[in-house]
């Protein structure tokens, strides 16, 4: 069984006409099963109340469908974002009443300006010529939504972002290190016993309570990961960012799915030192953000040191 991950934004009502709704929490999931692939649409549905839910769900996708419906701020927070997250691969269309000459300026210089311009009555097509982008490597996975079944246990949704998952398989929980093992996989509420890059999965898990984990942690093979709780920057900031960021001021850093509470410890070069441990690679991208702003939410971003 194949696999495609979609993020829908812009007016993300059009996932409705793609799949059946799914998991829905500050993330929605859809999901449809035609032949050999499933394909699931994430939408941040508690985005632009929330700028958190854009970051995760852009993460979650191979593939980006941006349905523009007005030119407004939260409309640049979504360009700067797919920018800054290097999201190459997507279908830009826009309803009739957007400006096609200003969007082409707003998209202008970004990742963008490489998408395919679709009428709104074409992307359900464009939608089925994309093919699965798998990640071989060994198994992990990366977790978006965890609850308890009852007379089940522990439940992960999650992607295989990387490798092939079996049943039974023994894995580690990271930051934590906690061991666990696969019970059952399920893609698209059918059981399977495995899962290869990047399908959708719900796991039923042994060795982890709920309230031991968390949305961006990882499922691995490897037990070799990169934790740390203070990383450097190779920063760029937001040129619509007008304040000064300066030592000890606080901030929300976002890393993959993770989500982590930060503060400045030096400008120059940046650093920043977490409350709790992130997991992290060299040259992944870091963004900046402050939720709180009323103004622009996203400080910058910059690769890892």
């Amino acid at each position: 069984m194949k696999s495609i991950n979609f993020v829908v934004l812009g007016e993300q009502t059009i996932a409705n006409d793609f799949g059946k709704k799914g998991t829905s929490t500050d993330v929605t999931l859809f999901d449809k099963k035609e032949s050999d692939i499933i394909r699931t649409w994430v939408v941040p549905n508690g985005f632009p109340d929330k700028i958190q839910p854009l970051f995760q769900a852009i993460n979650l996708a191979e593939y980006v469908i941006f349905y523009v419906a007005s030119l407004d701020k939260f409309t640049g927070e979504q360009i700067i974002a797919l920018d800054m997250l290097k999201k190459t691969d997507g279908i830009i269309s826009h309803t009739y009443e957007v400006d096609e000459n200003r969007l082409s300026a707003m998209i202008k210089g970004t990742v963008l300006e490489r998408y395919k311009h679709v009428n709104s009555s074409d992307i359900k097509q464009e939608i089925n010529k994309i093919a699965p982008k798998p990640n071989e490597g060994k198994t992990k996975i990366v977790i978006d939504h965890c609850f308890d079944v009852k007379g089940v246990g522990t439940v992960v949704l999650g992607k295989v972002i990387q490798g092939k998952l079996k049943q039974y398989d023994n894995l580690k929980l990271f930051p934590s290190g906690q061991d666990v093992m696969i019970k059952s996989i399920q893609m698209h509420d059918d059981p399977v016993e495995e899962a290869t890059s990047p399908a959708r999965v719900g796991l039923s898990v042994k060795g982890v309570k709920v309230d031991e984990v968390n949305r961006g942690d990882y499922l691995c093979e490897d037990t070799s990961q990169n934790i740390q709780t203070e990383i450097k920057l190779d920063f760029k900031q937001n040129p619509f960012y007008k304040n000064p960021i300066a030592e000890n001021q606080m901030c929300l850093a976002s890393i993959g799915m993770q989500i982590k509470a930060a503060k400045f410890k030096s400008i120059e070069p940046l650093v920043l030192e977490f409350e709790k441990p992130v997991v992290c690679d060299k040259n992944e991208i870091c963004v900046i953000l402050k939720p709180e702003s009323s103004t622009v939410r996203i400080l910058g971003h910059g690769k890892i040191l």
